[in-house]
């Protein structure tokens, strides 16, 4: 080996070395938060009524407390990923249907049929949506998903100006009392299509319009959401 070979050799030797070994531990830390975040999903699906503790989640993850710690400062830190997650996949798969027409009182019914529909094909992820999911603390990107359209609205005067706060809480309520009816009761057929127009109604939509534009043509599948978990857990960082 020629003396330039050498240090060539030698400078980039600990290098790879290195570079190996942090590539290493990053796919074990990974793994490893992947396994707490799997766990918590499953304890969450099995009651979505409640939420995990520590202690449930490790049992379920066969780790200690030290190695949970070192992932998640809390069981309320992890519920809030892992809702923010699920949240952020129903938006993703949901905004290209939604934003199929340019009027914001038909996205907003687009998006409360959707959330049925997500009720139908998916329970047990449409519980834990409904209990934690609308409320901005857990998914601020449901939130932003619902904000944009009342704000669009009001400010074409096709809603009723009021505060955004109060527009939010008028379709999440329907969205979650829609859902909440469907998973616990026999609804009619067409519940979803009744939520939204009622909806439209208290933000300000006429009658009429509030129920055709409720029942219009959806293009949608209960399959769009048939990936939603595994893109949870695969797509964090």
């Amino acid at each position: 080996m020629t003396p330039m070979q050498t240090q060539f050799a030698a400078e980039t030797g600990p290098w790879k070395t290195g570079d190996h070994r942090q590539r290493v531990a990053a796919t074990r830390r990974q793994r490893m938060r992947s396994l707490l975040l799997n766990s918590a999903m499953r304890l969450m699906l099995e009651n979505s009524a409640s939420t995990p503790s520590i202690d449930d989640i490790i049992s379920a993850a066969r780790v200690s407390r030290g190695t949970f710690y070192k992932y998640f400062p809390s069981s309320d830190a992890i519920v809030r990923e892992l809702v923010g997650k699920m949240a952020e996949q129903w938006v993703r798969a949901a905004d290209p249907i939604v934003r199929d027409h340019d009027d914001p009182a038909e996205h907003i019914a687009r998006g409360i049929r959707l959330a049925s529909i997500l009720t139908v094909h998916q329970p047990g992820v449409a519980g834990i949506l409904g209990r934690l999911g609308w409320a901005g603390y857990h998914a601020p990107n449901m939130l932003e998903f619902v904000r944009r359209d009342i704000e669009e609205g009001v400010r074409r005067n096709r809603f009723k100006r009021m505060p955004i706060a109060l527009g939010f809480n008028i379709v999440a309520g329907a969205a979650m009392s829609a859902m909440q009816s469907m998973l616990d009761t026999e609804c009619r057929e067409d519940f979803s299509e009744l939520a939204a127009a009622v909806a439209l109604r208290a933000l300000g939509v006429e009658e009429s319009a509030a129920d055709a534009i409720s029942r219009s043509p959806l293009q949608a599948s209960e399959a769009m959401f048939d990936g939603l978990l595994a893109e949870t857990i695969s797509d964090v960082p």
